[in-house]
């Protein structure tokens, strides 16, 4: 079971324990669901209501149902590739990698928003100023995700439990062998960090587009070309179709 599911259940129950201690320990709110009156009543057995059923939820949702495996291939929504990725959470030589992950998408779309919205304060929807910076915002989230990909690809393959095994000298493997797999799984690690740092160097292009685009009430369509955080967004772009 991946420990975030298992963390994410811990969290929640003492969550409602929490809870249920300041309503109705005398120290805090003190609720009586007896002695007090009938709003009182009505309202502590609303509370524990809601506490068993926010309980069964919960740890049948984090602790029981399966969460659905996604293979890079079947990778379609955005939400397919946040699954993908957390199912490899688990692998503890990838464990801090996966949560930096899922937190660069998530200001990927945030960054995106915030352009879109400094865009239609600048142009209209239907200028050619605008679905520029928009076609060149949807390719740089295309590498993005491509990056991505990759990572997923790579974090499927990765066997946790036999470079434990090699890292650990606990194979029984010749010297040769041993260190041929651990220089392929070095290979792996290797890969996935540097392609996190591709999709961060993304997400910095993005910040200097968002602070050049600041700067001007209006662009002419070879400002923009001319813009240094487009021409660098451009060049990315470009260097990315040579290599596919």
């Amino acid at each position: 079971m991946p420990t975030y599911k298992v963390i994410k259940a811990v969290v929640l129950n003492l969550g409602i324990i929490i809870i249920n201690i300041i309503f109705f320990s005398p120290g805090f709110i003190g609720l009586q669901l007896r002695e007090g009156n009938a709003l009182e009543g009505a309202l502590g057995g609303t509370l524990i209501l809601m506490s068993i059923i926010i309980f069964i939820w919960g740890n049948v949702h984090y602790l029981i149902v399966k969460e659905k495996v996604i293979v890079a291939a079947e990778l379609k929504s955005k939400e397919d590739y946040k699954i993908a990725i957390r199912q490899n959470a688990a692998k503890n030589t990838f464990t801090k990698s996966v949560f930096y992950i899922l937190k660069q998408v998530e200001r990927l779309d945030k960054k995106n928003a915030v352009i879109h919205d400094v865009l239609l304060q600048k142009f209209n929807s239907e200028e050619l100023s605008f679905r520029k910076f928009s076609s060149v915002l949807k390719q740089i989230e295309e590498l993005f995700y491509l990056n991505l990909r990759s990572i997923i690809n790579r974090l499927n393959v990765f066997d946790q439990e036999e470079y434990n095994q090699i890292a650990h000298k606990k194979a029984k493997l010749s010297s040769s062998i041993e260190a041929e797999k651990r220089k392929v799984y070095e290979e792996y690690i290797s890969f996935i960090e540097h392609s996190i740092e591709d999709n961060e160097q993304i997400l910095l292009k993005l910040d200097q587009l968002l602070l050049e685009l600041s700067k001007f009430n209006s662009l002419e369509d070879g400002e923009i070309e001319a813009m240094p955080a487009m021409l660098e967004i451009d060049e990315l772009i470009s260097k990315t179709k040579l290599y596919q």
